[in-house]
This record gives C-alpha cells, sequence and structure tokens, in this order.
C-alpha cells in the first residue's frame, strides 16, 4: 500500500465526529487486503475492530487510532489534498494516526506474529470524548480478554520521530459544563420587577475561576476556562430574566476534577437560592478521562524506541490538552505515547497543521515492535 497516498486521501475527505462513514468505508476496504481474521463493526458509531489472530495461545494486544476531524477551516495553501468539506479538516492529525494503523496492518500481514492476537481498532468521535464512552459500553471487547491497550498521539513542538511518554497522568482529565439560570424579565423601567441571573451568574464565575492554578507541578494544578458568559437579551426595553455560563476545566487525575465538580455544583445551588424566583440547571458535557499510563506498557515503549533507534524522552508532567484514550486505561493496562510531528509544526487545530508523512512508518514500527515484544 501506499501510505502516503492513503493519508492524503483520508486528509481529504475529513469528517466530523461521529459522522466518519466515508473514512471508515474506506479504511475497511484497504484492511481487507491485510486479510485479517475478522473485522467487527460496533453497534453504535462508526468504529470498528480488526482481528489478527495468530493461532497458538497467547497474550491480546490492542492498539487504537483515531479517525476524526475537527471544526477548523483549512488554511488557503498549495495542498492538492485539502479537506473537501468545509469547516472540517484534519488539523489534530487523525488522518495520520489511521494510516499509521493501516501500516501496522500491512505488517502484521507480511510478517505474521508466532502467537496470540493483535486488536486494530479504529475509532470515531475522539474529539467530542463520546467515541471511547460508545465502545466500552457495548460488548465488543469484553469478548476479548486484553492484556494491554496501546495508542499514540503525534505532538507538535517534539523533534519529528522522538517518542514521548511518561508514567501515571500523560493526559489531562477534561470536563465542559453548562450552567443556565432561568429568572423573569420585566420591563427596563422596573428592573425591581425582574428575577436577574446577573448576582448567581457574578459569583458562580468568581468560583469557577477562581480554581486556576496554572502550575503543572502542583497538586491542585488547573485551567479553568470561560467560553461563554451570557445575560439576557438584545431587547433595551426587557430587564435581563434568563443566563448562561460554559468552562471548560481541566486537571491531572480525575479525583482532582471531580472535587471540583462537586464544588460547582454546591455553589450553583447556593448562588441560585440567594435569589428568590431563580432557578439553576447544570450539564457536564465532553468528559475525557486522564490518561494513566502503566508503568509496564511505558517500560516496553522505552524499550522498544531504543531497538528502533528512536529518541525517547521522558516527559515530566502531563500534556494539558486531553484524550479520550483515558478511559480504556482506567479499564486495560496499557499507556499513550507521544509521537514528534516536528519542530517547526504549527500547533494542534491551527489552520496550518498538517501531518507529516515521514513519520507514518515510525509510528507503525513502534506498533509493531510493541506487539513483537509483547507476544513473541
Amino acid at each position: 500500500m501506499d501510505f502516503k497516498e492513503i493519508r492524503h486521501h483520508l486528509h481529504s475527505i475529513a469528517e466530523p465526529s461521529g459522522f466518519e462513514t466515508k473514512t471508515s468505508a474506506f479504511i475497511i476496504e484497504k484492511l481487507k487486503e491485510t486479510q485479517p481474521s475478522k473485522i467487527i463493526k460496533f453497534k453504535t458509531g462508526t468504529h470498528f475492530l480488526c482481528e489478527y489472530d495468530f493461532g497458538e495461545e497467547g497474550k491480546t494486544v490492542l492498539f487504537r487510532a483515531d479517525m476524526d476531524a475537527v471544526l477548523v477551516d483549512e488554511s488557503e495553501g498549495n495542498l492538492n489534498y485539502r479537506s473537501v468539506n468545509k469547516g472540517v479538516s484534519h488539523k489534530c492529525g487523525h488522518d495520520g494516526h489511521s494510516t499509521i494503523l493501516l501500516n501496522m496492518a500491512e505488517k502484521l500481514h507480511e510478517k505474521p506474529l508466532q502467537k496470540g492476537k493483535v486488536l486494530l481498532l479504529f475509532q470515531g468521535a475522539e474529539e467530542t470524548g463520546q467515541g471511547a464512552n460508545d465502545i466500552l459500553n457495548d460488548t465488543v471487547l469484553s469478548r476479548y480478554k486484553i492484556d494491554t491497550a496501546y495508542a499514540l498521539h503525534n505532538i507538535p513542538g517534539e523533534e519529528k520521530g522522538a517518542i514521548i511518554c511518561k508514567t501515571g497522568s500523560f493526559t489531562c482529565s477534561v470536563v465542559s459544563c453548562e450552567i443556565v439560570l432561568t429568572g423573569k424579565t420585566a420591563h427596563a423601567a422596573e428592573p425591581w420587577n425582574a428575577v436577574s441571573p446577573y448576582p448567581a451568574a457574578e459569583k458562580i464565575a468568581e468560583k469557577v475561576l477562581g480554581f486556576n492554578n496554572f502550575n503543572i507541578s502542583a497538586d491542585d494544578f488547573c485551567v479553568a476556562t470561560l467560553i461563554e458568559f451570557h445575560i439576557g437579551e438584545k431587547a433595551y426595553g426587557v430587564a435581563a430574566g434568563n443566563g448562561v455560563l460554559r468552562f471548560t476545566i481541566r486537571t491531572k487525575t480525575d479525583g482532582r476534577l471531580r472535587g471540583i465538580q462537586e464544588e460547582i455544583e454546591r455553589t450553583v445551588r447556593e448562588e441560585t437560592g440567594k435569589t428568590h424566583g431563580l432557578e439553576s440547571g447544570i450539564s457536564w458535557i465532553e468528559h475525557f478521562a486522564a490518561a494513566e499510563n502503566r508503568k509496564p506498557a511505558v517500560a516496553t515503549i522505552r524499550h522498544c524506541a531504543g531497538s528502533l533507534g528512536l529518541r525517547y524522552i521522558e516527559k515530566e508532567s502531563p500534556f494539558f490538552w486531553g484524550e479520550d484514550f483515558g478511559l480504556f486505561t482506567q479499564r486495560f493496562d496499557g499507556a499513550l505515547f507521544g509521537l514528534g510531528s516536528g519542530t517547526a509544526q504549527p500547533p494542534l487545530h491551527h489552520p496550518d497543521f498538517d501531518f507529516p508523512d515521514d513519520i507514518i512508518e515510525t509510528g507503525a514500527s513502534m506498533f509493531y515492535e510493541i506487539a513483537k515484544n509483547e507476544l513473541c
């Protein structure tokens, strides 16, 4: 297979989270060339599992790649494989991640292992945090005794082809929230007759933003970001009677995040209660569990990087962003590691980002080397 051409095609048909139908169909057709033991589709979403059974009893190791694109307009440029879908593009590199796993499939076909099973999981809806949740709520993975699970993510700003990893929290625990405040409008000439959401909204925002501690080495590290603070409507004769606040909150661990969520819920109740007639509702959405890397899996990644002559970088602190592979690390032993995509590469989700083709082979070789170490 021509993996550069495959990656460019996947880039051109970029599809948003939950709608990766053309992407998954294309990948499945390519996978059939590698003669897997079976391909299993999940009940929900576009996700599917590709199994390679090498006959003799042994371990079962899972490797995951994400397939979805982000809602970002691609920069006008000279790419001849630009996304054909306006406002949707592969600015997180999932086109590259999927291509790496396809390359891994070809390696397993051409150089079969001696025993055990390898499962290649192609996942949609990673960007919303829904994909991993869908998969783990299905029964497909429960048919296997999965010993370890691995995934990678390209890392702009790091040396191209370098392997980045650490034991423990590798990516942050992240959640978004929507707080809706419902009071009562009144004539703007008589604001005292309204039930205003403003006093509660002000105190709630103050409380949430008060959690901020940008020192990643601190146990109470937190980045609470105000996304929207909206009160009332554009109606100059009406005193505001409703409001909405939206935040994203990220911490190093799931436990710390849960504690903050409980404090926010308590604050919303207390501040709402101070204004007679004001009601409130809070929704927690797009949760990304922290990717908790297990020590033996990290040791395997470090060893395999050395075997391949790749630079290994031990990360001191977690990445600030979330990755829904964190849910897999809660269920299975394993690890998420980084693959450097170049010091001059624009950051993830930037309109100019483009996954470098020359690290496709690096990523696939790492996966295959890990599989060899685990199964042979």
